[in-house]
């Protein structure tokens, strides 16, 4: 295998030498006489007529398959919540009236989750992305099709345990993926439209429970339920791989000029190492820095709410004194609302190139929410509105974050590796939310809203912390090496982000 890397490295090189791209030197004045040539190709595309109508191809392609396979991974991941006023305590975890048995089946998704996310997202740098994200979309929504046919806990248990290990081939690696594709300043938006998906598919898993839950089919209706969200969920996958294109230089979905728009574009502000190869000293970068540590924490905090949202929001609304049916119906305005604050909120992030300010609001925001469902227990209507704030505060915290650190690794590999780190850190937020809110301490769960309160606040903190860290850092390049050309390559290849002209988006 590491031959074969090599030599893949050493081929991409030479077809971009044969493409009139520089090969990289270590001498100084090699670099200096590429960084100038570099200087004047690197704005020769941007902002041109021809550069939109890729970006635009680009969007038309790849969005919509990410986006809805998501949108799918929510599902599947949420379904057990659904289930939960569907019969699924009954059938098959003896009634568990407790609620420590569901809280197992939740986290157990979790667990593989985290643990699977580093390895299966560096993977997407060695093999061809289509058939690694395709692939991965199929596992999940097979295991999660197989969950309907449990009939006890154990059952049900290993295949929440097979839905996480898929996935953690799926969801870190998408913004790897879409960071071969998009530069530095179109990435927030993107991936904060990803990212809504996941509000979306709040919103419709609710209608489609309901849907489900009045269809009176021979079987139950959680079962039916799993197998639908499934089997569409399979239907994607074989979708990704037919359609989704591999990397820029491994395609025959761009053109020859689309082809030379792209390279430029992949190198602005930036020298990724392209091709299906590590670079191992990235990759210890990404161990080393604290700063993909605090990002992990800031997910986990945000995640401790999501984890608690995806699974017990039907039971939270049921204490509003409504139906199982009114319930799931009640989730929809809230998630719809948090997908549109979301990608609103990333439109001006990206438009004033700053996402810790806007993480940290967004942080505060999802508190405030935790703190009305805390302290407010007669007034339906506020509580509602604290469940509103709680997923649009939350969700944009986390699209935002997503978004930011894609931004600051510097380099492909650090990014393939830093991504699930951070991801997997934050991910053991999802374990904590699905069990502080056991079903003794309905209907007013004062334990799980006063540590979700507590945990966003400080988030918000984080973030202050984080965003402070690279203004100062870039305010430190700026006076000893000057203010860079943000269109011009910078050599990362030693480096990575610590390279002397790399700045980081704040």
């Amino acid at each position: 295998m590491p031959l074969v890397i090599e030599r893949d490295r050493e081929k991409d090189v030479g077809v971009d030498s044969e493409k009139g791209s520089m090969k990289h030197s270590s001498s100084v004045s090699t670099k200096e006489v590429s960084t100038n040539t570099k200087a004047e190709n690197a704005t020769s595309w941007a902002g041109t007529t021809a550069e939109k109508r890729l970006v635009r191809k680009l969007d038309m392609r790849i969005m919509p398959l990410t986006c809805i396979a998501y949108f799918f991974a929510f599902l599947d991941r949420s379904n057990p919540g659904n289930g939960r006023l569907q019969g699924l305590p009954e059938d098959v975890l003896h009634g568990d009236p407790t609620g420590k048995l569901f809280d197992l089946i939740s986290s157990g998704f979790f667990l593989s989750y985290i643990v699977c996310q580093i390895p299966a997202t560096v993977a997407l740098k060695l093999f061809p992305s289509r058939i690694w994200l395709g692939c991965a979309i199929m596992g999940w929504g097979l295991a999660s099709t197989l969950g309907a046919a449990a009939f006890n806990f154990s059952g049900l248990f290993i295949s929440r345990i097979f839905v996480g290990i898929f996935e953690a081939g799926f969801t870190p690696a998408v913004p790897v993926y879409c960071s071969f594709w998009y530069t530095r300043y179109e990435m927030g938006r993107r991936m904060a439209f990803w990212f809504s998906f996941s509000t979306i598919g709040g919103a419709l898993g609710g209608l489609i429970a309901f849907g489900i839950q009045n269809a009176h089919t021979t079987i139950s209706n959680w079962r039916l339920l799993f197998i639908v969200e499934g089997i569409a969920t399979v239907l994607i996958g074989l979708l990704t791989l037919v359609f989704l294109p591999n990397r820029p230089e491994e395609t025959g979905f761009l053109s020859g000029e689309e082809r030379e728009i792209q390279r430029e574009r992949s190198s602005r502000g930036v020298k990724p190492d392209v091709g299906r190869f590590l670079v191992k000293k990235h990759a210890l970068y990404a161990f080393k820095d604290w700063r993909v540590y605090v990002a992990g924490g800031i997910q986990l905090m945000a995640n401790c709410s999501t984890g608690a949202i995806a699974a017990f929001l039907p039971t939270i609304l049921k204490t509003f004194g409504v139906s199982d049916a009114s319930a799931q119906l009640l989730t929809v305005p809230p998630y719809a609302v948090g997908a549109a604050v979301l990608i609103m909120t990333s439109h001006f992030s990206d438009h004033y190139q700053t996402r810790g300010i806007f993480v940290s609001a967004a942080a505060t925001v999802g508190a405030i929410g935790h703190l009305l469902l805390l302290t407010v227990h007669e007034n339906v209507h506020v509580r509602y509105f604290a469940v509103f704030c709680v997923i649009s505060g939350t969700y944009t915290c986390i699209g935002i974050l997503i978004a930011w650190t894609t931004n600051n690794f510097g380099s492909e590999t650090k990014k393939a590796t830093g991504m699930p780190i951070y991801m997997s850190i934050g991910q053991c937020g999802s374990v904590l939310g699905s069990h502080i809110f056991p079903s003794t301490e309905g209907p007013r769960y004062i334990k799980g809203f006063a540590i979700s309160c507590a945990l966003e606040f400080l988030a918000a903190i984080c973030g202050i912390i984080l965003t402070v860290s690279y203004r100062l850092d870039n305010r430190r390049k700026n006076k000893k090496y000057g203010i860079p050309n943000p269109d011009v390559e910078v050599d990362t290849d030693e480096l990575a982000d610590k390279a002397p002209m790399f700045r980081y988006i704040p």
